[in-house]
């Protein structure tokens, strides 16, 4: 998870650096789309294999083939609806967010120093 932190922080600030501000509101604009859109999918996806695995096993298909395949979409599912999504949230959306706002300052300096 260090990773994927240091460039959620890192990409605003080499952004606004070496491009202008605008460029930035544009970058934003399109991480809150695109990881809105993709946390909504987790999370939906990870419910509906959840789901699947609780219809089969109410039907009374246990030790079937397909609860079998049903035990295994939720063992994907788990992580997909509890830590994926809400983690892309999260980081995505509001630390990048709330941390480019902080650098705006230091943003405009850059651009009133050119």
């Amino acid at each position: 998870m260090i990773s994927p932190t240091t460039l959620g922080l890192f990409m605003p600030i080499l952004i606004g650096t070496i491009f202008d501000i605008w460029v930035l509101v544009a970058y934003l604009i399109g991480l809150k789309i695109s990881s809105a859109l993709l946390a909504v999918f987790q999370f939906n996806a990870g419910g509906q294999l959840d789901n699947a695995k609780k219809l089969i096993e109410i039907a009374g298909l246990k030790g079937t083939d397909a609860h079998k395949a049903a035990v295994v979409g939720d063992i994907f599912g788990d992580p997909l609806k509890d830590t994926s999504g809400p983690s892309l949230h999260i980081l995505l959306i509001k630390l990048s967010n709330i941390f480019s706002i902080t650098m705006i300052p230091y943003f405009i300096w850059l651009t009133m120093k050119n």
